[in-house]
């Protein structure tokens, strides 16, 4: 059996990533692999090249065989010249500068802002509970449950109707 150490697309269209898998060479390209050793990124800047050295270096000395694309990724590793026993095992690889955490950004933020982070923050509308404290909590009702308001509603309503019936009874 041939195995070769390749490339195994995948991600989005345009958005391509990889993995660095060792396979039998007869399967197909995103088929199922014998094991995976690594990643690759190359969207990223710098592209991420994550490779597991050590399974790496195993599965050459058991004879596999990497494609180009692989062998050009463990000479930007090192892997390769450590094979072959070749100076610049250090590889070239570029490592992508750390990203601040975003309490520190937070906080960055904050200070630039003017303010201190232990102050209280406080809120930018008042609460509904304060609202509904300001409206009366029981209107004036009758022994019947109904208030006094909605009767008052109800006579109006009638006065009105009777007025544009009779316009004379109205005037007077």
């Amino acid at each position: 059996m041939a195995v070769k150490i390749r490339l195994k697309r995948m991600g989005k269209i345009r958005a391509p990533f990889y993995r660095v898998v060792v396979m039998d060479s007869r399967t197909k390209r995103d088929g199922r692999a014998i094991e995976e050793i690594g990643k690759y990124h190359p969207t990223e800047e710098p592209s991420l090249i994550d490779i597991d050295s050590e399974r790496a270096q195993y599965w050459l000395a058991q004879g596999a065989q990497p494609t180009e694309a692989v062998e050009a990724l463990f000479k930007v590793t090192g892997d390769w010249q450590k094979f072959k026993g070749e100076a610049g095992a250090e590889g070239t690889l570029k490592v992508a500068a750390a990203k601040p955490s975003k309490k520190e950004l937070y906080e960055a933020a904050v200070a630039a802002a003017g303010k201190s982070a232990d102050s209280a923050p406080s809120a930018t509308t008042p609460r509904k509970a304060a609202k509904k404290a300001e409206v009366p909590a029981a209107a004036d009702t009758d022994s019947s449950g109904a208030s006094h308001e909605a009767v008052d509603a109800d006579a109006d309503a009638t006065t009105t109707a009777s007025a544009a019936a009779d316009p004379e009874a109205a005037a007077e």
